[in-house]
């Protein structure tokens, strides 16, 4: 099989490495979109199985929880054996648990749940090794490009995994209102679904999928848990400091993310418009980070890119909480555009550097650390947006906003100073 990046005709790498790009951007959206079903559907199924409100926020969290301490293990594995076995197991390990998850629907049994969002979140960890393939596949200059593409898969997912799992509702319900009657069987419908379109793209990248890690660059082999690797990372110049940054930005949006549903529920919207309103978020993002992005990022480069990201950002969430104060829908749909505007220059921009300014052989854990960073500022961020929001609909966006103020100067004053790893 073909790998990209190994010596060949020069003519046709380019072409090459395009389609292996392509490929990378159809597995992750398959995947994203299976993810995107279930994502909007999880806390009315935990509610109708009796589970509290913390029982709720664990099965969100457990999810990022084990990508914060997978991700870094995966994306390791990647830079020993290759980027290719690792994105095929964690497909697989999707098609087993999004399974299970239908099987927990089936026989209404919370345990389960928790069981087979524990194991999605292990194989969905797999999201840094796609990164490091994207590293792999291309040149400094399309780094974030490059990047760009994993979000414009998550767009895409996000678009249409939610439309599809609104067709799964049984019938509209007025705001607010738990979906299914006290006799109504769950649906299980949309988690089997998820598991079919996760088994597609496993099937898909075992046929087409090609290796991207070339042999003279694979890592020796080293002890899985790393406890030192963090610190390394932080040694190597502006690396550190994209961690803390990248950790600050999602930290941010998903305090937005988490409590959207709850903020567009105060406005009076129904169930399935909610639907829909997440549809608008995954586009968006799309949109952004598919074309906007691939398109700023040659001219202006990634620094500048992340620091009006974070510009875009602070002034979003303030103004979503302006939003959220007058209870307008409109001026929500508004802002929202600028605010993944910000979250969308920042995250390729980001992934790009860190990249960049690694060592090939270890991009994979290094990636990897940089998921880690994102898997925990989504445990703690929904976490602290709702226990805000209990307090006043306006406190997580304008807390939203102020923690990405010393991103902002971080971004300022020690992004640009970090040196490509090529250029020593």
């Amino acid at each position: 099989m073909t790998e990209v990046g190994r010596s060949g005709n020069s003519d046709s790498e380019p072409s090459t490495r395009k389609t292996s790009l392509g490929l990378v951007f159809v597995i992750v959206f398959i995947d994203l979109l299976g993810f995107a079903i279930v994502l909007p559907l999880l806390p009315r199924y935990a509610e109708r199985l009796h589970a509290s409100d913390r029982d709720i926020g664990l099965l969100f969290s457990s999810f990022s929880a084990m990508q914060f301490i997978f991700a870094p293990l995966w994306g390791r594995l990647s830079d020993r054996i290759g980027r290719r076995p690792a994105l095929l197991a964690g497909l697989l390990g999707s098609v087993v648990f999004y399974s299970l998850f239908g099987v927990a629907a089936i026989c209404e049994n919370l345990t389960l749940m928790y069981v087979s969002r524990i194991g999605a979140g292990i194989a969905g960890a797999t999201i840094s090794t796609a990164q490091a393939y994207i590293a792999d596949a291309t040149g400094l200059e399309g780094r974030a490009r490059g990047m760009a593409l994993i979000g414009a898969a998550f767009g895409v997912g996000f678009t249409f995994g939610p439309i599809i799992g609104s067709l799964s509702l049984p019938a509209k319900m007025p705001a607010g209102a738990v979906v299914f009657g006290p006799e109504a069987p769950l649906n299980s419908f949309p988690m089997f679904l998820a598991a079919g379109l996760s088994l597609v793209a496993f099937v898909f990248a075992f046929f087409k999928l090609p290796e991207s890690l070339r042999s003279g660059v694979r890592s020796e082999r080293r002890a899985w848990f790393n406890i030192g690797a963090l610190r390394e990372a932080f040694n190597i110049p502006s690396v550190g400091s994209l961690l803390i940054l990248f950790f600050m930005t999602t930290f941010a949006f998903a305090q937005f993310e988490s409590t959207l549903s709850r903020l567009t529920e105060k406005f009076g919207i129904d169930s399935e418009k909610n639907f829909y309103f997440f549809s608008f978020m995954g586009l968006t993002l799309c949109v952004m980070q598919g074309v906007l992005v691939r398109a700023l990022v040659p001219r202006v480069g990634e620094p500048l890119m992340i620091v009006l990201g974070t510009i875009f950002m602070a002034g979003g969430l303030w103004l979503v909480s302006l939003a959220a104060e007058e209870k307008s829908t409109t001026f929500l749909l508004i802002i929202m555009p600028l605010l993944i505007a910000g979250f969308s220059f920042v995250t390729p921009s980001v992934q790009a550097l860190v990249s960049r300014r690694s060592d090939p052989s270890r991009q994979g854990e290094i990636l990897g650390l940089n998921q880690s960073a994102s898997a925990m500022a989504r445990i703690l961020g929904p976490f602290c947006g709702n226990v805000l929001f209990g307090r006043s609909i306006l406190l997580p966006y304008q807390v939203a906003a102020l923690v990405v103020l010393p991103a902002f100067v971080m971004a300022i004053f020690t992004v640009g100073s970090g040196k490509d790893w090529e250029k020593g």
